[in-house]
């Protein structure tokens, strides 16, 4: 049944969602300077560790996952989409809380972003079509990479060149505005998924039960397999941490984004995006604090 539910979300709560998610990547942008981009070229190798972790080594984990499992197919491909995304917006706080490399955190952020114009929806495509029940999905739906790169843009890429440029050109402004902002557009963004959720609360209850532990177990996965790949790499603790958060933080919010624009609001997909939202900020902030109990070697 969670296959055929489907979550109802309005056209315009979308684009407010849209504008909530682009204040919040300008909230992060605003912490980034062209020279924080020119450090990581000159020592790209957490960078590079970082990407590959949350865009190669997190879908493969997500797929391998599937076969084990063998959850239905809405379900399947929206732990899929959400693999495909970016880090979460919240990553670079809790990596601040954790005792990681921040300044590598938000950097990871920004590149991500950029990168999942092309990532994200390359991603979804390729390992959604590897599990026959979501290829059904896929081949059932009218999926436009151009459109999601360009929601992704718009979205996530213009706050972020806006945010870097105005932090640039005057940062007596981005300083004031820096902290306010943060608070404030994450506050925003939890009471309107708060908001969303609500109005749907009955649907999501119905099927929360069956989806919560695969969420679990999908989170820690991403925060598993983020720490081994920065571990087998040879990164500092301190780089480790980062690259263990960015992977295990992921943006639900742009998943949100992407199932209610492309999928119709499929209920399985839509259920596993509003969870992930919840919990990994959950898990995110009680290994944030078992992490700030030692300090991390550089």
């Amino acid at each position: 049944m969670i296959d055929e539910a489907v979550l109802e979300f309005s056209a315009g709560s979308l684009t407010l969602l849209n504008a909530i998610l682009a204040v919040v990547m300008f909230s992060i942008a605003i912490d980034l300077k062209p020279q924080d981009f020119k450090a990581l070229a000159r020592a790209p190798k957490p960078l590079v560790v970082g990407l590959c972790s949350q865009f190669v080594v997190l879908p493969v984990l997500t797929f391998l996952m599937l076969l084990a499992v063998q959850p239905q197919a809405s379900v399947a491909l929206g732990l899929i989409l959400v693999a495909a995304c970016p880090g979460g917006n919240i990553s670079n706080f809790i990596t601040h809380r954790a005792g990681g490399n921040a300044a590598l955190s938000v950097s990871m952020t920004g590149v991500a972003t950029v990168g999942a114009i092309v990532l994200t929806p390359l991603n979804i495509a390729f390992w959604g079509s590897l599990y026959g029940p979501s290829a059904e999905i896929l081949r059932a739906t009218e999926i436009d990479p151009v459109r999601i790169a360009v929601t992704v843009g718009l979205m996530l890429v213009l706050p972020l060149v806006l945010g870097v440029t105005l932090n640039t050109k005057r940062p007596e402004v981005t300083r004031r505005l820096r902290k306010p902002l943060q608070w404030l557009s994450m506050a925003i963004f939890v009471g309107f998924v708060a908001v969303a959720l609500a109005a749907n609360w009955t649907q999501f209850l119905t099927y929360a039960g069956s989806i919560i532990g695969l969420v679990v177990l999908h989170n820690a996965l991403a925060l598993g397999g983020g720490y081994a790949t920065a571990w087998v790499t040879g990164l500092s603790a301190f780089d480790r941490r980062s690259v263990t958060i960015e992977t295990g933080i992921q943006n639900s919010g742009l998943g949100l984004v992407l199932i209610f624009g492309f999928f119709g609001g499929l209920g399985g997909m839509a259920v596993v995006a509003a969870m992930w939202g919840i919990w990994h900020a959950i898990s995110g902030i009680a290994l944030a604090s078992v992490m700030s109990r030692t300090e991390a070697a550089r």
